[in-house]
């Protein structure tokens, strides 16, 4: 309950979109119960008035009936569109909702995910949410509110008819969904798990297709594949068995309430005290009543599942950050020097630590060469500086100004990054660039790639600027991948450079290019380089090395 009170309560930005369609559904049901009911009244009137047994009005009851009709068709095309559109607003200001409050938590909370499943939490956990209030909300509250209507409706020709048309909706509208949800509840969560597992698995196939081909393990990835679907499809099973069974008995309960509703309404017509003709409209009312809570059996069907993806979607929601941004933001920095004193980390409580103890300072527009073994805490500086994650002892400051008291998105601002894994978006040459600077014109953009010694090999391309890197970059070799990256990193005209690796994998000519590059970049730049490679320090004067996230030994060059 506790979850779909939160989930209530994202509903309120497109509030009115939803409450007309809610107006309009209920404008549908009772055009759709008045049509039959007066329908059957009156054929069942005019037979009467045939024989001469009756006198009835003619043109009232027909312009009723026609007015009905067009109601009805009108009010559902409306109802369709005004649902979905609040459908469409909904699922927009989940997925800013959601993601406002995903972005705090890169990179640092979201590495205990796999991309796959959080691919999946983003794309179809959120778009489960609609069932809120497509399958859920609207249909309980028209249902609600049309079984007011008919049955005030009902009363005032026989109360008994109304007393059995209210227990047969509420069995049919309440009891027998209930059922249905504790029944499939199990499985609806069972399967959301699995989908989204799926397709994580799924997701970290086709990006390791070309190792699982040359392992020659694919046969079993894919016979993985296939044992979760088989698992899936016994889920999706019993849900249809559940299904089945509800449906079924929801027929056999309608027919019943209406044959109640007669037992009670006969006796009244015979004793004269009730009008032929109502025989047939309550007969027919009660039986139309029913379309009010038909959408309420799989309302608590659709409900399971969301509230299984809410759960998930609410797992990721509630992860406290990793950095507590300040409450006040202090003034900008004067300089952009880098001072690390006495500084401690460790990523968790149970871990050893990353580093301790650790000092340094680089003047502004200096360089600081880190070096060490893998594991040894060189990438948590970098990872300090740019506010992915919180040291617990110690202070650094940046121009003076203590790094805790500046927001991640500010200190960020102040940093370049070239890491020895680029990532290229899929998308062109061009808009990679953006990236660092949307506003960028074409000679800007040229001018980072001359210093980024690219600009030939750019202009060598059939289509230039536009060329497009493909998934990770991989339509370029790593050399030039990196030097995109360096270019991206001149137009952003960061004061602070974090190089993390920036050679790592490279054959010796595209290194040699890449730290002539470099050389250029880091001029007047407050530059972090990280690297196991002496021939990468350059002509850096200050060399940092460590072992085990503490200090083993300084010296210059």
């Amino acid at each position: 309950m506790r979850d779909f009170l939160r989930l209530l309560r994202l509903l309120g930005p497109s509030w009115r979109w939803q409450a007309t369609g809610i107006l309009l559904g209920v404008l549908v049901i009772v055009s759709n119960v008045g049509l039959l009911a007066l329908s059957g009244w009156f054929i069942a009137g005019m037979g009467l008035a045939g024989l001469g047994l009756l006198r009835i009005e003619y043109f009232l009851p027909a312009a009723a009936i026609r007015a009905l009709a067009i109601a009805r068709a009108l009010g559902r095309y409306l109802e369709r569109l005004v649902t979905h559109e609040a459908t469409f607003h909904l699922l927009s200001d989940l997925r800013v909702w959601f993601y406002i409050r995903l972005e705090p938590l890169a990179p640092a909370r979201l590495q205990r995910h796999r991309a796959g499943d959080l691919l999946s939490r983003i794309r179809a956990d959120i778009d489960s949410l609609d069932n809120v209030y497509l399958r859920v909300l609207a249909p309980s509250v028209t249902a609600l509110l049309c079984t007011i209507l008919i049955l005030g409706f009902l009363a005032r020709f026989s109360t008994g008819a109304a007393l059995a048309d209210f227990a047969g909706l509420v069995l049919v509208g309440v009891a027998l969904p209930l059922a249905a949800f504790r029944a499939g509840r199990s499985s609806g969560r069972q399967a959301v798990a699995l989908r989204g597992q799926l397709r994580a698995e799924i997701a970290d196939t086709v990006r390791g297709f070309e190792e699982l081909q040359v392992f020659g393990a694919m046969e079993r990835q894919i016979a993985r594949h296939e044992a979760a679907y088989a698992q899936l499809t016994v889920l999706q099973q019993r849900e249809t068995l559940v299904e089945a069974a509800a449906g079924g008995a929801a027929l056999f309960l309608v027919q019943a309430t209406m044959l109640a509703a007669l037992v009670v309404a006969i006796p009244l017509a015979l004793a004269r005290t009730l009008p032929g003709p109502d025989i047939a409209m309550i007969a027919l009312l009660v039986l139309a009543s029913f379309d009010a809570v038909s959408g309420l059996p799989g309302a608590y069907r659709a409900l399971g599942q969301t509230l299984a993806a809410a759960r998930r979607i609410f797992e990721i929601v509630d992860t406290e950050p990793a950095v507590r941004e300040p409450a006040q933001e202090a003034a900008t920095p004067a300089g952009f020097d880098i001072t690390f004193r006495h500084v401690s980390l460790r990523y968790d409580d149970a871990d050893a630590w990353a580093l301790q103890d650790v000092s340094f300072h680089i003047p502004a527009g200096g360089a600081l060469g880190v070096m060490g073994q893998t594991g040894s805490g060189k990438t948590s500086l970098g990872n300090l500086l740019l506010r992915f994650w919180e040291f617990q002892e110690g202070e650094i400051l940046v121009g003076g100004v203590p790094i805790d008291t500046l927001s991640g998105d500010t200190m960020r601002s102040y940093c370049a990054v070239i890491a020895q894994q680029t990532h290229l978006f899929n998308t062109s040459i061009r808009e990679n660039l953006r990236i660092a600077r949307p506003a960028a014109t074409v000679a800007q953009m040229e001018q980072a790639l001359t210093e980024a010694g690219i600009l030939d090999e750019v202009r060598a391309m059939p289509q230039g600027l536009d060329t497009m890197v493909g998934e990770m970059g991989t339509r370029l070799s790593g050399g030039q991948a990196r030097r995109v990256a360096i270019a991206r990193a001149f137009l952003k005209d960061a004061p602070i450079l974090i190089l993390d690796e920036p050679t790592e994998g490279l054959d010796a000519f595209s290194e040699h290019i890449v730290i002539n590059a470099l050389g250029r970049l880091t001029r007047g730049r407050t530059t972090l380089l990280i690297t196991h490679r002496p021939q990468a320090l350059g002509n850096i004067a200050q060399v940092l090395e460590l072992e085990r996230g503490t200090v083993l030994s300084r010296s210059k060059t």
